[in-house]
């Protein structure tokens, strides 16, 4: 685990059937490339409103993961469409997309073990 407290993850499902918890997953892992795309565009047209609704929505998922690293970086994100800054978005955007990936790769691992 990279970026997941899964302690705190496990506790979180603990009381959720297995197949909900695999698809709350599939549906991030399948969500992922399209959110960080959208994102990226927004960015790349300076569309802060846009830029604010995408990265407060990602937050919002990544929450439900105990994600912290990910999850502040959307938050940050979600900050700077809201205060229409873009000063080192092209950064911030690097390390989003990096964490929702190791995120993903965290989720893969642990969506092996609510399968046995």
């Amino acid at each position: 685990m990279k970026v997941i407290d899964k302690e705190a993850f496990l506790d979180t499902f603990q009381y959720f059937d297995k197949p909900i918890v695999l698809e709350i997953i599939d549906i991030f892992i399948n969500e992922q490339p399209e959110r960080i795309e959208r994102i990226e565009n927004a960015i790349n047209n300076q569309d802060f409103d846009t830029l604010k609704f995408d990265a407060h929505s990602l937050k919002g998922v990544i929450a439900n993961f105990v994600a912290e690293k990910p999850h502040q970086l959307a938050k940050t994100m979600e900050i700077k469409g809201t205060e229409k800054d873009g000063s080192d978005l092209e950064n911030l955007f690097k390390d989003l997309k990096s964490a929702t990936l190791e995120l993903v790769d965290d989720l893969k691992e642990l969506r092996q073990e609510f399968e046995e």
